[in-house]
């Protein structure tokens, strides 16, 4: 059992013990343990005035900061839910969003405000707010580990996204496991780059009030400045997913960068496997693998010291408190969870959770594969697997090939109705700086690909685009490509035809 009931029981402790200490760094702003417990318990008491009572939902728009962890915290203190929304959403998902989740009031930042005015109470994040009251005693709820705390809206990388209902209880097992991965210390410090919008950067903030040490907020990620921001910050560890390794791995090498910093290990989601070693010779540090979802919290983590799994796609070993299984009678099939940590479900949405969560086991809809010495492998996901002429083909393997290539910035595949194959694998291709259709022709690409991958693999049809929807995990957002055009073949390039459509 943790010795913590709620995240802000954990934050009061660590304000008693480390007040004077930064919790929270952003471009040359600071924020102590002591000063965000007392700026969190005054918000609290703010919405408290404007009538927010607990279980009511408190939506947050604002940008990377110090201001939406302080939020987030108050939420939680007045009892409140916090739904997270992004500031990428533009009018018709952030009305999904804000319908679904029963929001009435939100808090904002200035430039975000004016959008959210369909709701009843729009808070101006700002020096006005914060100074509305002249007290600070302690607001917190009475703590419950079982309380949901957050509607984290997932990604939605295939349809709307849902709600999942994450407790205290979730937020702080996610950093306990976190907090088992290394050798903590004192000196450490914690960079996240993804919008606070998204889960990570939360149980970062809960693991760095774990270990009492700084977390650094950059705005947003850009490939081409992180790793000077981690010498500056002198940021010891961080984590990643989705493009952003690949994005890095093409940012010209300079020794001064790459070895200038005092990084000890990354944590990352999907590293690929056939450039797990070059990682870790171009940064010097030790790369690993971990796997979880916003439904399951953390599920896999590999140890530091197993050098042997680099380079083999092993997603670690099991976190204490989770249990795992394969469907099916074979070595692969799809990946089931019970334990510890979990989310209790899907707002409003009884059979979507029913469906995630049947016979006690947690469906994550990702094929994963056991390999003759154990090791546990991610194939792909069931919804992202293309099934061309009685052969699967795992998008995700071959968008690791494009990607390889260094005239492709990103890559996503997605299937294409066929009426003699049932489905046929289509590419959308995001160039290079510098590279255009005429330097990076489709036949050359689909050669590079034909090179590494068995022919049913290679995609028929490619169109190159200029930039790919993203969701705030960095992952491309497929459902927003299809839904651009019925015909997908139209304005691609057809390797049978070798035209363009």
């Amino acid at each position: 059992m943790l010795p913590w009931r709620s995240v802000h029981d954990l934050l009061r402790a660590r304000a008693s013990t480390h007040g004077a200490r930064d919790l929270l760094r952003f471009e040359g702003r600071r924020a102590t343990f002591a000063e965000v417990d007392s700026r969190s318990s005054r918000l609290a008491a703010v919405l408290r005035d404007r009538g927010v009572r607990p279980g009511d939902r408190v939506a947050i728009q604002l940008p990377n900061g110090i201001e939406f962890p302080v939020a987030w915290l108050a939420v939680a203190k007045a009892g409140a839910v916090v739904v997270p929304i992004s500031t990428r959403l533009r009018e018709a998902d952030r009305r999904h969003v804000l319908e679904d989740s029963g929001a009435r009031i939100a808090i904002a930042g200035v430039e975000q405000a004016p959008a959210l005015a369909a709701l009843s109470e729009v808070l101006t994040v700002g020096a006005a707010l914060e100074h509305a009251i002249a007290r600070s005693e302690e607001l917190a709820e009475a703590a419950d580990p079982d309380r949901v705390v957050t509607v984290q809206y997932t990604s939605g990388t295939t349809g709307l996204p849902k709600g999942c209902l994450l407790t205290h209880a979730y937020w702080l097992e996610l950093a306990a496991r976190m907090q088992e991965v290394a050798p903590w210390s004192a000196d450490d410090v914690l960079l996240t780059a993804q919008p606070f919008s998204y889960m990570d950067p939360m149980w970062n903030l809960v693991l760095c009030l774990l270990l009492g040490v700084p977390l650094v907020v950059l705005p947003r990620f850009s490939a081409s400045t992180f790793w000077r921001s981690v010498i500056d910050q002198d940021v010891s560890f961080f984590y990643c997913l989705g493009t952003m390794p690949m994005l890095l791995l093409k940012q010209p090498e300079a020794p001064a960068v790459d070895r200038g910093h005092r990084v000890r290990f990354v944590l990352c989601s999907g590293i690929p496997p056939n450039l797990h070693a070059t990682f870790e010779a171009r940064w010097g540090v030790p790369w690993r693998e971990t796997y979880g979802t916003t439904e399951l919290g953390v599920v896999t983590l590999a140890p530091l010291h197993d050098v042997s799994g680099v380079g083999t796609g092993d997603l670690g070993r099991v976190v204490p408190g989770k249990e795992i299984r394969i469907a099916g009678e074979g070595s692969t099939g799809e990946l089931l969870v019970r334990g510890r940590g979990l989310m209790e479900g899907y707002w409003n949405q009884p059979e979507a959770t029913a469906a995630w969560r049947r016979d006690g086991w947690a469906h994550t809809g990702d094929l994963v594969r056991r390999d003759t010495t154990g090791r546990l492998c991610l194939v792909g996901r069931l919804k992202d697997m293309i099934r061309r002429g009685g052969e699967n083909v795992s998008a995700v393997e071959v968008e690791m090939v494009l990607c390889a290539h260094p005239g492709v910035r990103a890559a996503a595949c997605v299937p294409v109705p066929d009426e003699v194959r049932g489905e046929e694998v289509k590419a959308f291709v995001q160039l290079a700086a510098g590279e255009t259709p005429a330097t990076l022709p489709p036949a050359t690409l689909l050669a590079h690909v034909r090179a590494q991958l068995a022919d049913f693999k290679v995609p028929r049809y490619l169109e190159y685009v200029a930039e790919l929807p993203m969701t705030p995990s960095e992952r491309v957002a497929k459902h927003e490509l299809l839904a651009r055009k019925a015909d997908q073949r139209q304005g691609a390039w057809d390797a049978q035809r070798e035209d363009w459509g």
